[in-house]
């Protein structure tokens, strides 16, 4: 039993870190004073990408695992901190891109590219052999969740919050990956 809800402890901490990323774009976005209705759909796209992402990840990590074996935990492990460490230093080297659509194509592109950091978090989940529903659907919920609070949050707040979002998303990833390693 405790093992059980340290693993839901561990997982819903690990969704809440993937999203600080659709978190910390979401901000920007909000910013542009989009409807509430837009809001939600955005939201709820977001959600469906980051529960897509991860199980392809965990399917192909899972077929990995088969061939690797052993070195499964440490390969996960080295993934989640290489991801955790990326998202810290592309937090500080930001830069202001063009307007993203939230419409038609340009929102599945835009879902697509902020849950692309889930696929590779996927493919070491696989490695490692975690619940594969309650993962998806913790992932899924967070970012839908992180990514309304923040658009609601960004037509409040100008752009104070957004890097510091993907900086502890970062630091929260990086320490798993310490932790899977060590």
């Amino acid at each position: 039993m405790s093992q059980a809800i340290g693993e839901f402890i561990s997982t819903f901490a690990m969704a809440i870190a993937i999203g600080m990323d659709a978190f910390s774009v979401s901000l920007g976005i909000g910013m542009r004073r989009i409807r509430l209705k837009r809001i939600a759909i955005i939201g709820v796209v977001i959600g469906f990408f980051h529960m897509v992402m991860p199980f392809i990840g965990m399917m192909i990590g899972r077929m990995l695992s088969a061939q690797i074996g052993e070195w499964t935990t440490l390969a996960g492990g080295l993934l989640l901190f290489g991801i955790g460490a990326h998202m810290l230093f592309s937090a500080f080297h930001n830069e202001e891109g063009k307007m993203v659509q939230t419409t038609g194509w340009g929102l599945i592109l835009f879902a697509f590219s902020v849950s692309l950091d889930s696929l590779s978090v996927g493919l070491s989940l696989g490695l490692s052999g975690v619940r594969t529903a309650l993962t998806l659907l913790l992932f899924g919920l967070a970012s839908m969740v992180l990514t309304w609070a923040g658009m609601l949050l960004g037509r409040k707040v100008h752009g104070v919050i957004g890097a510091f979002g993907e900086i502890l998303g970062g630091s929260i990833l990086s320490g798993f990956g310490l932790y899977i390693i060590f």
